[in-house]
Parts: structure tokens; sequence; C-alpha cells
């Protein structure tokens, strides 16, 4: 799956969901020592087995708290917080793919409820279960990270409730257990996204999103 890693980046980026040194995407094997991740700042139509950074999974011997060790010299995305919050506890295989999806991140800027939308369209409701918007926050935050696993209703036992959440003025987060199958929540939700923009159907009275309490 470390190829598929690179094969979805370059699709995001032949999309326009992301510019060459944008997105990144982490994956963590069930039950596994390690969480992989692309490398921060690199090109992501580049993206191959050999680049994605490898980090071990520790244990602390006081608390048992599990802490990513990141090696020296190896420069993980620096959104690794946020997959980490999600990738965590989980107890199966695991990926996390995050772009800047253009429809969807119109879509939310225009002020429509990603929620809403998708609940009149079976072509998406069906397959994909979408979560609260996370609010507008500074990229690369532990904020950031903090809300959007709130938001994706994440358990004490890293259960999931939702596959995808849409982040404003910012882009996307899937989940699932292969990359292209994460990607594929992604291309449902743009795909209805694109729609309702093209309908002319304004979106109603702007409302400030809050984190999830």
């Amino acid at each position: 799956m470390l190829t598929a890693i690179g094969d979805v980046m370059r699709r995001a980026y032949e999309r326009g969901w992301i510019t060459t040194r944008d997105g990144n995407i982490s994956m963590r094997k069930r039950e596994g020592k390690y969480l992989y991740i692309t490398p921060s700042g690199w090109r992501k139509t580049i993206v191959h087995p050999e680049h994605i950074v490898r980090i071990e999974i520790m244990k602390e011997p006081r608390t048992g708290i599990l802490t990513p060790n990141v090696v020296a010299g190896q420069q993980p995305s620096g959104e690794l917080w946020m997959h980490w919050n999600l990738q965590r506890d989980t107890k199966k295989t695991r990926t996390i793919v995050h772009v800047h999806a253009t429809h969807i991140v119109a879509a939310l800027y225009a002020g429509f409820d990603l929620q809403a939308i998708s609940a009149e369209f079976p072509e998406i409701s069906r397959y994909t279960k979408v979560g609260p918007t996370v609010p507008a926050l500074p990229a690369l935050s532990r904020e950031l990270a903090d809300v959007t696993a709130a938001c994706f209703g994440i358990g004490k036992d890293g259960a999931l409730a939702f596959d995808i959440v849409g982040q404003a003025n910012h882009g996307v987060c899937a989940v699932a257990m292969d990359p292209w199958a994460a990607y594929e929540h992604i291309e449902r939700l743009d795909h209805i996204c694109e729609m309702v923009l093209k309908s002319g159907v304004p979106a109603p009275a702007r409302v400030k999103v809050s984190a999830p309490a």
C-alpha cells in the first residue's frame, strides 16, 4: 500500500486538489508498530515508497501512553498530529488522506453544510458518512488536529463515526482502510459539491462553524 500512497498523491495533483507540495497521507497497518506518512515539503508528484517516513510507535514506560518516535533526520508531514490523533488507537489497518479538494473547499467557503447537502444525494449517502465541518483553524496546529479528531467522532478505542470531514478554508480529511478507498470518499463528496455549486442554488446564510462540544 505504500506504492498506492504515491499514486493517490499524483492523482490528487492531476485533479487540482493539491499544488506540488501540498497534501499528506498516512497509513498504519493493523496493530502495527510503525506509522507511515508522507514527508514534509516533498513534491507530491514524485512520492515513492522509499520517500515515505516511517515513525516508530512507542509506549511510555510509566504511563503506557503511545507516542510517535520521529527518527532524527526525517521530516514527516507538518500535519503529523492530525494523522496521529486518528491513527494512535486504531485496532485495524487505517489510511488518512488530507488534500485541498477544490469543490469541497469552495462549497464550505460559500456557506454550504456538507452533512446537509450530502444527505440529499444517494450517490454519496449510501457509501460515505460525512461528519461535521472543522471550523477555520491554523494549518499544522494542534488545535486543528484535535478538532478534526472530534469532528470524526473518535472514540476511546480509536473507532470513528464518520468517513470524511471538511475543514473550513483549508481542505478535507478522509479515512479508509487503504489510500484509494479514502480517495473515493473525497471524490464522491467533491462531485456532489461541484453539482451543488453549478446548480446555482444559493447557500443558506453563512453560519459560524464551531467545534463539537
